[in-house]
């Protein structure tokens, strides 16, 4: 890989991880209109890595306060509230993690990488984030999570593993369908991910030991240049959300699926 195509791939998942319009619809499209080869899996899951640094950094109290939450959940400590959200957040994760895990050993996730399916998706679930983010009212944050509610967000987080759908997205949507803040829903997505972004890289972790000298050092570069773009992206993305909709997102999805769908 070029550091060109390192970069391009960087900057396209540090914004889409975070935007809700879909970070995996995205990088496969980059070999559609770009001269690069297409990066394949191990430099998806490296960017995700990349990403997954971000979260932890910019929600760095909040990652404190799950990880006391997980020592008192084994006897060490006693913070009951946090103790309540480590174990909501973990039966969240729980849907995305079988799914993963059943596509990944069956040799599924290699059929969804095409544009069709991209452009379908980007519009089906944009649209279905319009509708949870206009009708969602605005209640609850996110230390007023509940199992329910973890289970259904964490169900909404599973299907992003088809690209197109978006992670963020999903996850989003099902929290304001669920009454939760536009701010705290963002928040609620991303420490969501954490458990699952980190069981995945565990996995790449695997393949990325049997890769060559050259692709482990191009997933080393690619990722960490995502970090730096994911922190910008956060930023901004929560200050966005105290004050305006996801409409902005919503368009762009819709318009972009019906763009893809016209072109290829």
């Amino acid at each position: 890989m070029t550091f060109l195509q390192q970069l391009i791939i960087a900057i396209v998942q540090g914004i889409t991880e975070f935007l809700p319009i879909s970070s995996s619809g995205h990088l496969i499209l980059i070999p559609y209109i770009t001269d690069f080869p297409d990066q394949g899996p191990l430099i998806d899951v490296a960017v995700h890595i990349g990403s997954l640094l971000a979260i932890i950094l910019y929600f760095r109290r909040d990652v404190t306060g799950l990880t006391r939450g997980g020592f008192a959940a084994v006897g060490i400590g006693n913070d009951p509230a946090q103790r309540r959200l480590f174990w909501y957040i973990l039966a969240g994760t729980i849907p995305a993690v079988a799914l993963g895990l059943f596509l990944k050993l069956g040799g599924y996730l290699e059929g969804f990488r095409t544009t069709d399916l991209v452009a379908t998706n980007l519009i089906v679930f944009g649209v279905l984030l319009g509708l949870a983010d206009r009708f969602g009212r605005q209640l609850k944050s996110y230390e007023d999570m509940s199992l329910r509610d973890a289970v259904l967000v964490g169900l909404a987080q599973a299907l992003a593993l088809i690209p197109g759908t978006s992670r963020s997205g999903s996850t989003m949507t099902a929290a304001r369908a669920l009454g939760y803040k536009r701010a705290e829903a963002a928040r609620f997505s991303f420490l969501l991910a954490i458990p699952a972004v980190a069981g995945a890289g565990l996995l790449a972790a695997l393949d990325l030991a049997d890769a060559s000298v050259q692709m482990q050092i191009d997933a080393t570069v690619t990722g960490g240049l995502t970090f730096l773009a994911a922190i910008a992206t956060m930023m901004f993305l929560m200050n966005f959300l105290r004050s305006a909709s996801l409409l902005v997102f919503v368009i762009y999805r819709v318009v972009l699926g019906i763009a893809l769908l016209w072109l290829f």
